[in-house]
């Protein structure tokens, strides 16, 4: 939950530096439980999506945010977010997610895992 609250509250709209594995899927893992919690309160409240669409908004530049520092922790530009708008480009950005990340300083910044 610490890894949720991290991207929501410390870094809100950081574009810059590295996220890890953990903390990028920790923050996924959270938003879905987040996200059918909301849905759940929308439709016993019968609000007719208002309550998602007020979350989805709210959550939006929080998760580009972490996706955009989980390409960095690989070595790739945040640019390559902009594959989601191309067919089958969700599948190449859920690899780049899930693949180790580089070792070392790069040009993003130190190594978030801390050996």
């Amino acid at each position: 939950m610490d890894w949720f609250i991290d991207c929501i509250t410390k870094n809100y709209v950081n574009f810059s530096g590295r996220a890890r594995r953990k903390e990028y899927w920790m923050f996924n893992l959270f938003n879905i439980i987040a996200c059918f919690v909301v849905m759940l309160l929308d439709s016993f409240l019968e609000l007719n999506n208002i309550l998602i669409l007020i979350y989805v908004l709210a959550i939006l530049l929080p998760s580009y945010a972490v996706t955009v520092r989980r390409l960095h922790d690989t070595g790739k530009s945040g640019w390559w977010l902009l594959l989601m708008f191309v067919p089958f480009g969700n599948i190449i950005l859920l690899i780049f997610c899930l693949i180790d990340s580089t070792p070392g300083p790069n040009q993003y910044g130190e190594n978030p895992k801390r050996f």
